[in-house]
């Protein structure tokens, strides 16, 4: 697993001691951006997104806590990268996923990294082991791991599914959600609830189809308005489900 993590550290040479350790002693992890102070820390994270946080303590126009005040719904975890020890109870009880001394001793970082690494791990392997229960009964009901849990949906209220590189965006009527499964796992998944593969960015429920256009490969309109491109190589299987 590659973690990825940004460093929030007023001191620039805390966080180019820190980044240099990180590449040579903590292969597993790809340091995505650094931030000077809690402003900059936030934006930052809301870019990058990162799922591992090293966090200074003390820093200008605020602490760490402040910044983790702002951020409520974090899908990250927190290391506390600090000089000052009297933070360790406030930091646990924020819920930070280690607490490193400064001066960094090597062992403890590497120990830092694996304990997120299991975490993040554990948390995924849950996901990926309630999706499959779940995909499986005959219940219609489909649970989505995402970054801060799970969401249960029932099959039908499914439009169609679009690839977006390793990720899937599944459209339902008002919204869509993105998901960390390619397209082909939701092909497999779903096809006993009459979902077709139409073209190779797009899964659709055949129950919400309402219009076939003709073409090279033709196109189909989803309940929603929505019109998608179907690949000549795909326009048999599709037409099937009309006979």
């Amino acid at each position: 697993m590659k973690l990825r993590a940004v460093i929030i550290d007023d001191e620039v040479t805390s966080r180019e001691i820190l980044r240099n350790y990180l590449r040579d002693y903590c292969s597993e992890v790809n340091v995505v951006g650094e931030a000077a102070d809690i402003a900059e820390g936030i934006t930052l994270i809301k870019s990058e997104q990162p799922n591992l946080v090293f966090l200074d303590v003390e820093m200008p126009f605020g602490n760490a806590f402040d910044l983790l005040e702002k951020l409520p719904n974090r899908t990250f975890e927190t290391v506390f990268v600090t000089a000052y020890d009297q933070y360790a109870i406030e930091a646990l009880n924020q819920h930070a996923a280690y607490y490193l001394m400064k001066p960094i001793n090597i062992d403890e970082l590497i120990k830092s990294v694996a304990y997120v690494e299991e975490i993040i791990s554990k948390e995924d392997l849950l996901n990926d082991r309630i999706l499959s229960t779940t995909i499986k009964k005959a219940e219609g009901k489909i649970t989505l791991p995402q970054l801060d849990g799970f969401q249960v949906l029932n099959v039908s209220d499914i439009l169609y599914c679009k690839a977006d590189d390793n990720y899937t965006e599944i459209f339902i009527a008002d919204r869509k959600i993105l998901v960390s499964k390619t397209l082909k796992y939701f092909e497999e998944s779903l096809a006993e609830f009459h979902f077709v593969r139409i073209h190779k960015s797009f899964l659709v429920n055949i129950n919400e189809v309402v219009k076939y256009r003709k073409g090279k490969g033709g196109s189909v309109v989803i309940s929603n308005g929505k019109e998608l491109m179907v690949s000549a190589s795909r326009k048999k299987e599709l037409l099937s489900y009309f006979e």
